[in-house]
């Protein structure tokens, strides 16, 4: 006894919704894969030696540019803090967190429809199967002749959902599973490279000598309001008369 499988997927709405969700995952899994292939960014070490050396020759315009040609979550978040350098580091960490969350989002893009897939999949295969079996037995006390072999015949056909809910199902799992590992290893890359860059950039001569010299013309202007306004104005003379 064989069972006809193409005769099956034309008589199934299940397994045609199972055949768009395999395709959506599928479609969604190889643009996520160039995607995640797209945001790795090598030798990130020698990127933060070279704007290093770049901010410490007073270049920073250049290190901009060079991060701007950099179309990575690594490079974008790198402009970020090049753009902000001059506020204060705790300041920074929090905007550079930000800027983390939004590269996320946009890493994450898809996900959710991909292990979505895997967690539905296997309930329509049911489903179907279910309704095949309600089908088959409604077409044999139709008929009102069979046996073992017809029922059996019609329950093989229904199942036939069920292996295919599976089939979507756990392909989907595994690449959910796999792109949600990538997302973690990406974004505590960004994390320890972020920490690193700014560091790194607050402790650099420059840098430093840049706000020292910015914060000293406001440091004296203040303290020569606190001087002039530390004494009250003294209060006007009285004379009297000798009386």
């Amino acid at each position: 006894m064989t069972v006809n499988v193409i005769g099956v997927l034309k008589g199934s709405f299940t397994l045609t919704i199972l055949l768009f969700c395999s395709i959506l995952v599928v479609a969604f899994a190889i643009e996520r894969w160039f995607a995640f292939k797209k945001a790795k960014t090598k030798k990130v070490d020698d990127l933060i030696a070279s704007i290093k050396n770049m901010v410490e020759e007073g270049h920073i315009d250049n290190a901009k540019k060079m991060t701007e040609k950099i179309d990575t979550p690594i490079g974008r978040v790198f402009t970020f803090i090049l753009n902000n350098i001059s506020m204060r580091q705790d300041v920074l960490a929090e905007l550079v967190a930000t800027k983390h969350q939004e590269e996320k989002a946009g890493l994450d893009r898809y996900l959710g429809v991909i292990g979505t897939m895997g967690n539905i999949a296997p309930f329509i295969g049911l489903f179907g199967t279910v309704l095949g079996i309600i089908t088959a037995f409604r077409d044999l006390a139709v008929a009102g002749v069979g046996g073992p072999q017809v029922v059996a015949r019609g329950i093989s056909e229904a199942l036939v959902a069920t292996a295919g809910g599976l089939a979507v199902a756990i392909p989907s799992v595994i690449l959910y599973n796999y792109f949600v590992r990538k997302l973690k290893t990406i974004m505590t890359e960004l994390e320890i490279y972020s920490d690193r860059l700014i560091i790194i950039l607050k402790n650099t001569e420059s840098v430093k000598n840049e706000f020292a010299s910015d914060a000293l013309p406001n440091a004296s202007l203040k303290k020569e309001k606190m001087d002039t306004g530390s004494l009250p104005p003294s209060p006007p003379t009285q004379r009297y008369s000798k009386g």
